[in-house]
């Protein structure tokens, strides 16, 4: 079953010493003046499981066009990081909380921005009829768990911002360029789902 699969990986590659990348910023910057976001990794149930990612619209004013991860910022009311990400997919992607099985809470990431991302994976059904919010999604596609946890889909480039040599991850999947704290999260993951 997938998601006990997912479960035991999950629990063996963070019992490993692997030190995941800590976000944009460096390790120093996890601190109590970040704001707290979740993100869902919703994972299909099927024979070859797929991550189901969102491409932004060109049209808004951060992130614009950018692939990510369902998922925003906590709320006061959400009660936890879980809640929170199971209600930004909700929003995002018309995904019903009751149709995720939780497997749990990842590697936290930390944004140039200054938000601490904290990655949530769950399994879902096959084939649900997932709808996109014109305001925050332009597109809803799956892309391949297998090809998203592979070391060599991993290209990891180099650019200045903002007067600063930056280094970041990029995974290109069927023409989609998965980038920045998005890649980053998948790369934590492909090194602690030891699958």
């Amino acid at each position: 079953m997938l998601t006990q699969r997912l479960s035991d990986a999950l629990a063996k590659g963070h019992a490993l010493d692997i030190k995941p990348l800590p976000g944009d910023r460096g390790v120093d910057a996890l601190t109590e003046a970040s704001v707290p976001a979740a993100v869902l990794v919703a994972i299909t149930n099927r024979a070859e499981p797929g991550v189901i990612l969102t491409q932004r619209p060109t049209t808004m004013r951060k992130h614009a066009g950018q692939v990510a991860f369902p998922g925003g910022r906590v709320d006061k009311e959400d009660g936890s990081l879980i809640a929170a990400a199971l209600r930004e997919a909700q929003e995002e992607i018309a995904l019903l909380a009751s149709d995720v099985r939780v497997i749990g809470a990842t590697d936290r990431y930390q944004t140039i921005t200054g938000y601490e991302i904290t990655p949530v994976i769950g399994v879902i059904p096959p084939d649900l009829p997932l709808v996109a919010n014109d305001g925050e999604v332009a597109l809803i596609f799956e892309a391949p768990l297998a090809f998203l946890l592979d070391p060599e889909n991993h290209t990891q480039r180099h650019a200045d911002w903002q007067g600063h040599a930056r280094s970041y991850y990029e995974i290109n999947w069927e023409g989609h360029r998965i980038w920045g704290a998005t890649a980053a999260m998948i790369v934590n993951l492909s090194r602690r789902l030891i699958w």
